[in-house]
């Protein structure tokens, strides 16, 4: 049992604190999920997931989120959940700071052979 203090996590702080696209960050774990923090710009890649639901929150900038017979526009403080198994593809006009919430280990392209490293800071 860990005996160290606790403290608030600074979002903004941990987003500071790292360069790249597209390669979140855990920044907490809670009850076998990672909660973390990714910087996007451009376009990601068509995918889905097969077994989870996607969780999408706007820290700061816009996300477009493209879907087979829609568009959802995203501003800071909002969210959306893309739901299990639907094609998406998440594109950022400019830079944007979101927080996902994923169990850990689900591989951000919906494929294990080409998803991003699991990086925790």
């Amino acid at each position: 049992m860990s005996h160290d203090p606790p403290y608030a996590i600074d979002l903004a702080g941990k987003l500071a604190g790292f360069d790249g696209h597209w390669q979140p960050r855990t920044v907490a774990t809670f009850n076998g999920h990672d909660v973390m923090v990714v910087k996007v710009q451009g376009e990601f890649v068509w995918h889905s997931h097969d077994d989870t639901d996607d969780l999408f929150l706007v820290l700061a900038g816009r996300l477009r989120i493209e879907l087979p017979h829609a568009v959802v526009e995203l501003g800071p403080g909002q969210l959306f959940v893309v739901p299990r198994g639907m094609q998406h593809r998440p594109v950022a006009d400019e830079e944007a700071h979101l927080l996902l919430i994923e169990p850990t280990g689900t591989p951000n392209t919906g494929d294990p052979a080409t998803a991003a490293q699991r990086r925790t800071i």
